[in-house]
């Protein structure tokens, strides 16, 4: 009889507008296909029905799809202070009997349970951009984040810089561990089509470069488009095709930033807002780009650097320390104290 496998239960619980959190935990599970038969664990997918589309991406031997509705934030930690238990994971740890679950975004109370229970964070930029926040949220976070080290025994981070980040605003007790877990991007196949039908499909120029980022103020957009305008001054067009969902709000603030240096300067033939767009499709138009630009004020371990890095496609990036490091002598990068905000 062959000895049961390790039951891994994982949380899919985030906001559909974060599709770096999606594609980070989509390639965790990818990368237990490399392990060796015997030690694949079988992985128990807790998903919110929203990212249902998502879920079915996933290919793995070991898996099972559990559609699980996460309570409130807030509900959920008066409920666990109330019960003295942690109510976002431990009865799915009992119920499904779980050996260990990951990623632990919420640790409002010790567990009393047996399994390995590991938290997560992807970075601190509220630490150092709070004007990009509402004092709400940065209050928010800080308290999460306290409650994460003071119960956790465990916390995975992505980068040392964010470990380093950790060490420098929050006292770390003697009891917790921080691992550094360097995701990559597993890309399993690409759509068949050619740079002609990638590249005319979304009107983009010859020799077009690329950025992948949320339409948030500090991934820093527009510095990329005032280096444009600098160079169509002297005769240069450059061409940048540019994906991600667009803000819901119709008078976003920063987009009409953005779209006040393009009517300024005339570059509505260089610059091309193709919106959220297939990943398949988003990984030719990277593939076959000069290069991806990622000029953002604050990052941490960057998806579309690990997918450039996968697609073997240069990358021109802000000199952050966390670029620095996922990069290394292989990056091209930006000074910022050139940087316009």
């Amino acid at each position: 009889m062959s000895e049961q496998r390790l039951r891994l239960g994982l949380i899919f619980n985030f906001n559909p507008k974060w599709t770096g959190g999606i594609i980070y935990l989509i390639n965790a599970i990818r990368i237990l296909n490399f392990l060796e038969e015997k030690d694949k664990p079988t992985v128990v997918v807790f998903y919110n029905p929203s990212l249902k589309k998502y879920i079915d991406e996933i290919s793995y031997p070991y898996l099972e799809l559990v559609p699980h509705n996460f309570p409130s934030i807030y509900k959920g930690y008066v409920s666990s202070f109330l019960k003295n238990k942690n109510v976002f994971v431990d009865d799915l740890v009992i119920n499904h009997q779980l050996d260990a679950i990951f990623p632990m975004h919420d640790y409002p109370v010790k567990s009393k349970s047996k399994a390995k229970l590991v938290s997560w964070y992807a970075d601190l930029q509220h630490m150092y951009y709070p004007q990009f926040f509402t004092k709400r949220k940065v209050l928010e976070r800080n308290e999460r984040i306290k409650l994460i080290l003071k119960n956790s025994k465990d916390l995975v981070v992505s980068s040392q810089a964010v470990k380093d980040d950790f060490i420098k605003f929050f006292k770390i007790p003697s009891t917790l561990n921080i691992h550094i877990y360097h995701f990559v991007s597993i890309i399993e196949s690409l759509p068949e089509s050619s740079y002609e039908e990638i590249r005319d499909k979304y009107e983009l120029n010859d020799n077009y470069y690329m950025i992948s980022n949320q339409f948030h103020k500090h991934k820093n957009h527009k510095v990329v488009f005032e280096a444009i305008a600098e160079l169509k001054k002297k005769g240069i067009e450059v061409c940048v095709g540019i994906t991600g969902r667009f803000p819901n709000e119709p008078d976003s603030p920063y987009m009409q930033e953005l779209h006040d240096i393009i009517n300024k300067n005339d570059l509505n033939q260089n610059i091309k807002f193709l919106g959220l767009i297939p990943r398949g499709d988003q990984l030719l138009l990277m593939k076959y780009s000069k290069a991806i630009l990622q000029p953002s004020l604050f990052e941490g371990w960057s998806t579309v650097i690990e997918d450039a890095k996968s697609l073997q496609v240069p990358v021109i990036a802000a000199n952050l320390n966390v670029n620095i490091e996922q990069l290394e002598e292989k990056g091209t990068y930006l000074n910022r104290i050139t940087w316009r905000n």
